[in-house]
């Protein structure tokens, strides 16, 4: 069988260390593995709220494709691009959607109706959707319109970690995410100022994505007195992120949103116990018996959740074994990009 060759339009850079782009990059990759012809079309960095100059590059690029090679649209640019530039592609158009631009954290109102009827009106040129989770594609489904079977979960892939000996010393909570407002940090740095008569020592790991956010949780941190106790280290490489994850003893996202996140699939692969919010596709991500969420914006509640599994090591072990089991049957890459492939070529 001959594979469909195709061709993945993703804006800015592609090594940007984003769940959305870490997964975008191993899906090319993974897609290429097959020996698949696939091109990268590396578009501008403005999407989802595009400069003149980044749309009609857009613009230029995507109507130049023949028809014989379908086209996988980053979410970014697909739920943003004027839609009379996919109404005159001849390329039959992959949407691929991690999570609807207007579910996004504090837009103005305006913007969030615009990208709603914009990504609404565009999936009616989408010849198939893919999704990361159930939650997502359940969305599109009833807020947007999109059939059900022209839509396909396609979850992230995981690296099988190296098994590492855990080091003694204080629990190690580990935070993994952008700083941005969406990812809830501050209500993290909130709910362990409520927690400092405990042991325990947290990592927050996450580049500075969002400048504002970042002085915002800088300046946080310091006046609840953190120093000491909780270490914001921004970006960090991929063998301290690994050893991050191999010597913490909890996961913990106090995530306002999330249409998949990758990171909670990592900490499943390395067998942690998990602190999150009972919001977006988390419920869906995170099994219940390797984890405790609670409602998203609640630093008390986090922080009771937190308490019960620094203090009750039952639990915590129940927990990291329920995560250990559900890690180690998560998909790999390859079966990531080989189900997309499916797509791929039922469009041929």
């Amino acid at each position: 069988m001959t594979l469909q060759k195709a061709a993945f339009a993703i804006p800015g850079d592609i090594n940007t260390l984003t769940g959305g782009y870490i997964y975008e990059r191993r899906l090319l990759e993974g897609l290429r593995a097959q020996g698949r012809d696939v091109d990268h079309i590396a578009l501008g960095n403005t999407f989802p709220t595009p400069s003149d100059a980044d749309m009609a590059q857009a613009a230029a690029l995507l109507t130049a494709l023949p028809a014989d090679r379908p086209l996988i649209l980053d979410g970014l640019v697909f739920g943003s691009i004027d839609t009379s530039i996919l109404r005159a592609m001849a390329s039959p158009i992959v949407a691929m959607i991690h999570h609807p631009l207007a579910h996004e954290s504090g837009l103005d109102p305006d913007l969030r109706a615009h990208l709603f009827r914009t990504e609404r009106d565009n999936l009616t040129h989408a010849a198939h959707v893919l999704v990361t989770s159930p939650h997502t594609a359940a969305l599109l489904a009833s807020d947007y319109g999109v059939a059900p079977d022209r839509i396909t979960i396609v979850r992230p892939g995981t690296d099988r970690p190296i098994p590492t000996a855990k080091q003694s010393g204080p629990p190690l909570i580990l935070s993994v995410g952008i700083q941005h407002p969406r990812k809830g940090h501050d209500i993290l740095l909130h709910a362990l100022s409520r927690l400092l008569h405990r042991d325990w020592q947290a990592v927050i790991v996450g580049s500075r994505y969002d400048e504002g956010n970042a002085r915002d949780l800088d300046a946080l941190h310091e006046r609840l007195g953190l120093a000491g106790r909780v270490r914001l280290a921004g970006r960090v490489s991929g063998e301290e992120l690994a050893h991050c994850y191999s010597t913490a003893t909890i996961f913990a996202l106090a995530t306002r949103y999330e249409g998949y996140g990758i990171v909670f699939d990592e900490a499943l692969s390395y067998g942690l116990p998990i602190v999150s919010c009972r919001t977006g596709a988390v419920p869906d991500t995170v099994p219940a018996t390797a984890g405790l969420l609670v409602p998203p914006e609640d630093p008390d509640a986090f922080a009771q959740a937190l308490d019960r599994m620094l203090t009750d090591p039952d639990l915590r072990a129940a927990k990291a074994q329920a995560s250990g089991q559900f890690g180690a049957a998560l998909p790999s890459w390859s079966d990531t990009a080989r189900r997309a492939g499916d797509v791929l070529d039922r469009l041929s």
